[in-house]
């Protein structure tokens, strides 16, 4: 059992939060929730004993294990990812190494009376209880079995950790995580870096194998899988509850419903008290029941209603440039690397205005093709892009591609042009940036803030083809529903690759589908291809690959 006593973090003279207290105990799968900049990455940091709060404390027992999943890992490393995921057990492996190095010194000092000597006695003794209590695995078969499951290849155990994005380095991470086993795992935002299928894996591990779980993910389906419990932080104080996040929102709701209530019972109390002293001040056979009045209203506590998250963003897209009447037309497409077949003679065509959805298992070819529509890979066969097309591209790892140096500000006036310069505050100002946060580094940038600043650049120019490739990592739930009412205002062309099957209800009107080498086109919605293949969820094609 963990339990937070007491936190308060304050800062600048601003109290983000003050007398947290709750207890974490061995099975709770916990959602931390809060709008942003509410301190839920401040309070996890704390309790992974990367931060110190200002006040309170965190107490965990004696040979506890807590590990920590950041959004960002800034490490560098040039070992192999198979090494560097068997560092989790670098503990283990130091405590053997001492203990044959005791052991040495035992079987060869003869200084039998020496003080020296008993200390090695001691140490040797206690740390052989310890290190003989642990379980007996094979090390080597774990860190096989985790990176598996995590979606690496066997191949890929052996290539040096520098060779991978900033995406499959944390999934390095979590595998480490992972295989330590501990005794509460924190993870801020873990399922932005890994495919659906990873999801899927973690999710059975973190429900059936691990002990306590502290996670903060805008991902509704992954976190209602996964918890049991909700901590909502608000307004510098938390709200716990015994429920996963789909009823906690109901339950938030009823919260704030009877607190609306409550604030409208007592604003009509003081509105009558005040009332009343006004009316009987000076009247002497009344002076007590004034005076009274007057201590109840100095004493009165006023009730404060939860505050809304408002912060999301206000998304419009420019108008459409007008474009020929078929922005993509692909004619026996196909792609291989090596002796690898990721496609074979994929034909389609994209009509003007048209929204449409690439779906199918990870690895089945939608980013190639996409790739292949923007001209970044050779192919075989044919993909012409239609008469006065203007593309905007939002890649995976766009957030990434961000220069670290710049602030926010330079970050979008690098590529302003025109008129529109005048109004880059204005725009940020939607984007949730204000104040000093314009003239941060990227650098400096959550997962989150710096999505949307790869947004903001896309939004600078007008476009009338917008493909987007998983546009939702790091966004908010909020924000991913504005983002969405901009796209299906949008009145361009839009080819969109997404698991969120939310996201893309209502949004995309014919599905192309990547499976078995190949590229079938549905003239139907994504509902109706979930419908008609008797699926709940995008997730199942996953699983059934």
């Amino acid at each position: 059992m963990i339990s937070v006593d007491g936190l308060a973090v304050e800062f600048s003279g601003k109290t983000l939060f003050s007398d947290v207290s709750f207890v974490i105990n061995e099975n709770d799968k916990i959602a931390l929730m809060g709008k942003n900049g509410a301190g839920k990455s401040t309070m996890m940091k704390i309790i992974a004993g990367v931060s110190k709060p200002t006040r309170g404390h965190v107490r965990c027992p004696k040979e506890g294990v807590i590990a920590y999943l950041p959004q960002h890992l800034l490490t560098e490393d040039h070992c192999t990812v198979f090494d560097e995921a068997l560092k989790a057990f670098d503990e283990i492996f130091q405590m053997r190494d001492r203990m044959a190095f005791l052991n040495l010194e035992l079987e060869t000092r003869t200084d039998y009376e020496s003080d020296a000597y008993m200390k090695l006695i001691e140490e040797s003794s206690e740390l052989g209880e310890k290190f003989y209590s642990l379980e007996d695995i094979n090390y080597d078969a774990e860190v096989e079995k985790t990176l598996l499951g995590l979606g690496f290849h066997r191949e890929d155990f052996t290539r040096a950790t520098s060779e991978f994005s900033g995406g499959w380095r944390m999934r390095i991470e979590l595998a480490k995580i992972l295989l330590k086993k501990p005794d509460l795992i924190l993870l801020d935002e873990p399922t932005n870096h890994i495919d659906i299928e990873s999801v899927i894996w973690l999710e059975n591990f973190l429900i059936h194998k691990a002990k306590a779980v502290m996670v903060i993910s805008h991902d509704k389906a992954f976190i209602d899988n996964i918890t049991n419990r909700t901590i909502e932080v608000t307004m510098g104080r938390i709200y716990d509850y015994k429920a996963n996040y789909s009823h906690y929102l109901t339950l938030r709701e009823e919260r704030r419903a009877a607190q609306v209530k409550a604030f409208k019972e007592q604003q009509k109390t003081i509105a009558e008290s005040k009332e009343f002293i006004e009316r009987f001040r000076g009247t002497y056979s009344k002076a007590n029941q004034v005076n009274s009045v007057e201590r109840m209203l100095e004493k009165m506590t006023i009730i404060e209603i939860d505050e809304i998250d408002t912060s999301s963003l206000k998304l419009k897209f420019p108008p459409a440039p007008r474009s020929g009447d078929y922005p993509v037309i692909a004619d026996g497409l196909s792609k291989k690397y090596g002796d690898h077949v990721v496609f074979r003679d994929a034909s389609m065509t994209i009509e003007r205005g048209q929204k449409v959805a690439f779906v199918g298992r990870n690895g089945e070819g939608k980013s190639t093709m996409i790739k292949a529509i923007m001209g970044e890979i050779d192919f075989e066969g044919k993909c012409d892009l239609g008469h006065n097309i203007k593309v905007g591209y939002f890649a995976q790892n766009q957030a990434a591609l961000l220069d670290q140096e710049l602030t926010v500000f330079q970050t979008v006036d690098e590529v302003a042009e025109g008129d529109i310069r005048t109004q880059l505050k204005s725009i940020l100002g939607c984007f949730m940036f204000s104040g000093d946060d314009i003239d941060k580094k990227v650098s400096l940038l959550s997962g989150g803030e710096r999505t949307r600043l790869a947004m903001v650049k896309l939004l600078l120019e007008p476009v009338n083809l917008l493909i987007l490739d998983e546009p939702t990592n790091h966004l908010d739930i909020r924000s991913k529903d504005v983002l969405k009412d901009a796209l299906l205002a949008f009145d361009g062309t839009l080819i969109l690759v997404s698991h969120d099957r939310d996201f893309l209800q209502g949004l995309a009107e014919k599905v192309f589908e990547f499976k078995d080498k190949r590229v079938l086109e549905h003239f139907e919605t994504v509902d109706d291809f979930l419908v008609r293949n008797r699926m709940e969820n995008l997730r199942e094609i996953e699983k059934r690959g």
